[in-house]
Parts: structure tokens; sequence; C-alpha cells
């Protein structure tokens, strides 16, 4: 049940941020819109406030915005033309198509920012466990040291060490410990060490041997740091997911990885488990993607919107109706076969290994 509740939840947080971006923009602009409804297919209950109806449809798994007169060679009445979609410049037809996605990057960087600022417990820089034969062993670190400084850069949390020691690029590091109530100094040189990286490619890396103890510290940045480490971290995750996306079209992530709506149920079950903030970070993660999936150039999606009206401004003219339908036709397909796809995969992740 809490894996239904939790994705519900966020799915719907989701949805309702995206139409609100087609949405505002839309009012802003002077379109008239018809409906607002989250989800699809028959209405559930709805309420009409003013020339907008409001309204929760059956299936959950997305939502829309129907403006006046959105459709190639829908009717407008003639005193209505000026409020109709297809009848605004090419500009506001943009951003008002732009607005969905970016309202999910928005809401992102929003959630990381009020994380940071209200805190975040990050690992702490006490050394757990000294890996047998690796150079901190060697130079005489020892479990329970607490590590200040790296050189002359502070350490604050563990996080810090993942970027420090690697940049040594094998050099020499002095470290300075707390060892219960004295100071020590210690020199170490990071041993080279082979890996993967997320993306199962093989990496070069810098490591000294030491693993954390698991202790954390909750912390918290200024307002004016939180905003800025949010809309950073909702760059980096949107570039991880680029990157993620072209490793799966060059065949490195295996297409297998691509889930559907009970992978993101489990994974939201998962995250509503472990807290609250969990699931919080869960939701600015799924909303980046969210975004930028709807930005891909396939018809019926934002992206491909945006593409033809990129055509449009430099042809400067409308495509044809039935080229237009033609290529709905096809985005349609491809969607499809992405859902059957990915609902596959989801099913052969529960179908147990001996069954398969």
């Amino acid at each position: 049940m809490i894996h239904i509740l939790a994705f519900l939840f966020v799915l719907g947080i989701l949805i309702f941020i995206h139409e609100l971006g087609h949405f505002l923009i839309a009012k802003l602009g002077g379109v008239k819109v018809l409906k607002f409804s989250l989800g699809f297919g028959p209405k559930l209950i709805g309420k009409r406030i003013g020339e907008t109806e409001y309204r929760i449809s059956a299936l959950p798994l997305g939502g829309y915005v129907k403006l006046l007169g959105d459709e190639p060679g829908e009717k407008v009445a003639q005193e209505d033309e000026r409020r109709a979609f297809l009848h605004q410049p090419v500009r506001m037809r943009m951003a008002i198509v732009a607005a969905g996605p970016l309202a999910n990057m928005l809401l992102a960087a929003i959630i990381f920012s009020l994380l940071f600022y209200v805190g975040i417990p990050q690992l702490s820089p006490v050394v757990g466990k000294v890996v047998d034969g690796f150079p901190a062993q060697k130079a005489g670190v020892r479990p329970g040291d607490v590590i200040l400084r790296v050189n002359n850069e502070e350490i604050t949390q563990w996080s810090d060490l993942l970027s420090v020691i690697p940049r040594s690029e094998g050099r020499e590091l002095q470290l300075t410990l707390k060892r219960g109530e004295e100071i020590i100094t210690i020199r170490v040189t990071p041993r080279a060490v082979t890996g993967k990286s997320i993306f199962g490619e093989e990496t070069k890396s810098y490591q000294v041997g030491i693993v954390p103890s698991g202790e954390t510290v909750l912390k918290r940045e200024p307002v004016h740091v939180a905003v800025g480490k949010g809309f950073y971290q909702t760059w980096y995750v949107s570039k991880l997911v680029v990157v993620s996306i072209a490793k799966i079209i060059q065949r490195v992530i295996p297409a297998k990885t691509i889930g559907g709506p009970i992978l993101i149920a489990q994974l939201a079950g998962k995250q509503a488990q472990e807290g609250l903030l969990s699931l919080i970070f869960f939701t600015a993660v799924l909303s980046i993607n969210l975004g930028i999936i709807n930005l891909f150039p396939i018809p019926i999606l934002d992206g491909g919107h945006l593409l033809f009206l990129t055509l449009e401004s430099i042809i400067r003219r409308p495509l044809s109706v039935k080229k237009l339908e033609l290529a709905q036709q096809i985005g349609l397909i491809i969607i499809i076969l992405l859902m059957v796809f990915a609902f596959y995969n989801d099913i052969m992740r529960i179908i147990p290994q001996g069954a398969k």
C-alpha cells in the first residue's frame, strides 16, 4: 500500500506542476484555458471555475491542459480568435509549450534549495575502516580518526574527501587528523585504482583506502547558499540524466534499465520507507527526468511541439495539417512502444529469476 500511496503522491505533484506551468503562461498570455486535468480518460470529479473546468480523470499516468484552438483545423468563433492558441505569435506558443518542462526543473531546484536550507544528513569525515595494504594503513591512519584537513583544504564532511583525494593524481597528501584529544599530521600518497563508473565504463581514480564510519552530521546552509546549491544540483542531475540517456543509446547502459510506472512505484515506496527527506529528494530527481523527457523532439511531447514551432518560425508559415497529423500519429506509436518496453522491463524485474 505504501508503494501505491507514495507513487500517487509523487506522480500527482509532478503532473500538477507540469500542467500548472502550461496553464499559468497560457493565462498570462491571454489564451483561453478550457480544461485543466490531472489524469487522462473519463472524468472522476470536476468543477468549472470561470471559463476553465478543473478535473481529475481516471488514468493517473499524466495530465493535460486543453487550450482554445490548440488543434490544427479546430474551428474557433471569430470573437475568440485573439484568445486561441494557434492565433498567438510563435514565441508565445513556444513559451506556453516550454513552460511545462521548465516548471518541473524549477520544482526540482526549489526542492533541492529547501533541502540544503533545512539540512541534509552528511557523512562525517570519521574513518570507520582502513583497508589492508592501502596507503592509509601504511601511513598509520586508524579507525576513529577524524580528518580535519587535507593539505590546506578544510574537511567538514566525507564528500569533501571524495573530491580532494582524486584530484591529487597520485601526489603526496598531508592529512591533519584528530585522534582522541591529539592533533597529528600524516603524509600519504594515493594509489591509482581502476573501477567502473555508474555507467559501467572503466575508470581510473586515486584512493588512500579509508571507509567512512557511517556517522552523520546535519549540515544547513544560509538561504543564498542553499538556493545556489539547489540550482547547481538541478543542473548536475540534469546533466547526469542526459548523459545516461546518451549511454543507453550508445548501448553502454543496457536498455533493460529503462523503467515504467511499476519501477517508479517501487522506488517511491522504498524512499517513503527511508523517510520523508528521501521521498522529497526522489521527487526532485524524478521531476528533472520528467522535464527532460518531455523535451525530447518526439511528436505529442512538448519537445516535438517546440520542434514544429521552430520549423514554423524558420519557414514563416505553419506546417500543413496533414503533416502535423501524420507526425502526431508517428509520435503516438513511438510513445506506445516505449511504454510497452518499459512495462515489459518492469514485469521482468518482478518475475522470480527461476521463472524467466
